[in-house]
């Protein structure tokens, strides 16, 4: 137990120390670790993690450290996750708020920036098409369609993604009664 609890601190902390760009990176290389290297966890449950992450409050990043963690390893493995996840951007922000008004005027700072933007842009991408991918070789109608709707909302109609996960979770749950009335019938 000690050396999956450290192998899961320890993966934590390394995502988490050498990845800019939020939450959803952060995710997509828990997905590689966690999913693809250690085999911990399946990726429908990655997925649903993810799903979960970003519809509570907080940030995504430690939502899914809780989750993954708790799942691997119960309370030890969620605290041993959080606690990965939690001291880079702690050490790191800490850090350059000290001499960040030195350096926010700079050009290469400001070059360096932007570079990591299209970076994060790229991995985002592939997240987006790792997930999306999946559902649909699925291929269930309703959750390719619900995905495609939820992108148009978002997108085009700039309607606030809350009211997007409210309203697929309201779906997911009737369909759920659906399926359970209709296994009861049969």
């Amino acid at each position: 137990m000690r050396h999956k609890l450290w192998t899961l601190f320890s993966s934590m902390l390394v995502i988490s120390a050498f990845t800019f760009g939020g939450g959803f990176v952060i995710v997509s290389l828990m997905k590689k670790k966690l999913v693809d290297e250690l085999g911990w966890l399946e990726e429908e449950e990655m997925l649903d993690m993810t799903a979960l992450a970003q519809s509570a409050p907080g940030p995504i990043a430690v939502n899914a450290a809780i989750l993954a963690g708790r799942r691997i390893a119960g309370v030890p493995g969620m605290l041993a996750a959080v606690t990965g996840t939690l001291i880079p951007p702690l050490l790191i922000i800490g850090a350059i708020s000290l001499i960040y008004a030195q350096f926010r005027d700079n050009e290469w700072v400001r070059a360096a920036m932007a570079g990591m933007s299209c970076g994060v842009a790229a991995v985002i991408s592939d997240v987006v098409l790792g997930l999306g991918g999946k559902v649909v070789r699925g291929r269930d109608a309703l959750s390719i369609g619900l995905m495609v709707l939820a992108f148009v909302l978002t997108y085009f109609c700039k309607v606030n993604v809350i009211f997007i996960i409210l309203g697929a979770a309201v779906l997911g749950a009737v369909r759920a009664a659906l399926a359970t009335k209709a296994g009861d019938r049969g």
